[in-house]
């Protein structure tokens, strides 16, 4: 037997050792940090305002999502660079920067809107100043990002996954009529109403997001830079098979995970606050507090811990996608497994990105409608990345002998022109909005 199989085999042993979370990486870190604290509010705000009715968008968004974070992390593994990457190296350079641009305005508010909601969370749990926590958290964000070894951090956030299953205890200490429950999610209702198509809108911007594409495809290029024993995946094509399948596992129950949540806080609120006609939710802080008189306390507390621990998580995966896309697009020393002297430029983009958000929470700008103008440039930033991530897995150039096919690239242009439609809903939103 040769010393490369010996290899194969002790990883395979390895491999059957170690815990299942463990053997996860990219995928379920960037499904679970797609239930963030704004994402909370839109899925709140579904529920509240049109009750279990809105449950069957979560069973249709998940194939799609899984196509296009599946498309995300082939990318990266087969080509040893995030999507940034393969962009400046395959497209003009104000293609690059027009993306990078509005990615980090977007993922700017986004973070400053998190931020904002983990801390009135936490007000709303032991008083105090808000806007101190605001800082707190931002603090903690930036620091462990840039301080903690690689390989901790990704465990940390790993583990930090299963914050998300509060909303599974939420959901089973309200008082749930199951049968309507399991209607909404299994058999879909459309309303042609304002209301329901803005919804709609709202939870396609909310869970197929950029920033979820190039956090995963860039993870997987990171983790080639920390392993010797990794080199991109068009250069070691007979690991095909093995890779795909793991990049599809992870993505599968990545999403599922995000889904599964998601379903979980739109029951709960559909259960409680639609049925007790209060409708007007607008924030996750918001929908924990209006908990209490028809969930009672427990929910609130457990709504309210869930917005924390998941804006912990979301948070690093905002900023750390931008900075990324920006650095790659720089090519720039990029990496959350560089030392800080490393990759300067690369963390300095992360820690400004964190701290406007942070700044963002100290003016008088409105944080609702700041979020709806974030979710409004994702919607429109979305579909064009989407698009050039359909081109780019079909060039040669780019994937070598590794382009996609099959199912999984159609389902990837069928995400994309779902992203398409959300731009013109948006659109429509705005139009009547102004």
């Amino acid at each position: 037997m040769t010393g490369n199989e010996n290899a194969g085999n002790r990883s395979v042993e390895d491999e059957d050792h170690d815990g299942f979370l463990q053997r996860l990486g990219p995928g379920l870190i960037t499904g679970a940090s797609d239930d963030d604290p704004s994402g909370i509010g839109t899925y709140s705000q579904a529920g509240a305002q049109l009750g279990f009715g809105i449950g069957w968008t979560m069973l249709i968004t998940y194939p799609l999502m899984v196509a296009i974070q599946e498309i995300s992390g082939r990318i990266g593994r087969v080509t040893g660079h995030g999507i940034a990457g393969n962009v400046c190296r395959n497209y003009p350079v104000p293609v690059i920067w027009s993306l990078i641009v509005l990615l980090f305005i977007a993922n700017t508010i986004n973070v400053a809107a998190d931020l904002g909601a983990m801390g009135d969370a936490l007000k709303l749990l032991i008083g105090g100043p808000g806007t101190l926590y605001v800082v707190a958290f931002g603090g903690v964000s930036v620091i462990a990002q840039i301080f903690f070894k690689y390989e901790r951090y990704v465990s940390i956030l790993k583990w930090l996954t299963l914050v998300l299953f509060a909303y599974v205890i939420a959901l089973f200490l309200a008082k749930v009529p199951w049968d309507e429950a399991l209607r909404g999610l299994l058999i879909p209702k459309v309303q042609w109403g304002g209301t329901f198509l803005t919804t709609l809108v709202a939870i396609l911007g909310t869970t197929i997001s950029p920033y979820l594409f190039i956090w995963q495809s860039s993870q997987e290029a990171e983790e080639q830079r920390i392993d010797p024993d990794k080199k991109p995946l068009k250069r070691e094509p007979h690991k095909e098979q093995e890779e795909i399948k793991r990049i599809r596992i992870d993505t599968l129950v990545g999403m599922a995970v995000s889904n599964l949540i998601a379903i979980a806080i739109i029951m709960t609120t559909a259960a409680t606050l639609h049925a007790s006609g209060k409708t007007d939710i607008e924030s996750s802080a918001q929908a924990a507090e209006a908990l209490r008189p028809v969930a009672g306390a427990l929910a609130e507390l457990i709504f309210a811990l869930g917005i924390i621990g998941t804006g912990l998580l979301a948070i690093p995966v905002l900023a750390g996608s931008t900075a990324y896309a920006i650095g790659e697009g720089r090519k720039w020393p990029v990496g959350l497994s560089r030392k800080p002297k490393e990759a300067a430029a690369f963390y300095s983009v992360l820690t400004i990105s964190v701290a406007l958000g942070v700044a963002l929470n100290f003016t008088a700008i409105d944080p609702i409608k700041a979020l709806y103008w974030s979710a409004v440039i994702n919607g429109v930033l979305a579909a064009p990345i989407m698009t050039i991530m359909m081109l780019l897995v079909r060039r040669r150039s780019v994937m070598g002998d590794l382009v996609v096919r099959g199912p999984v690239y159609w389902l990837g242009w069928l995400a994309t022109a779902a992203m398409a439609f959300c731009i013109v809903g948006m659109a429509v939103s705005v139009a009547g909005w102004e």
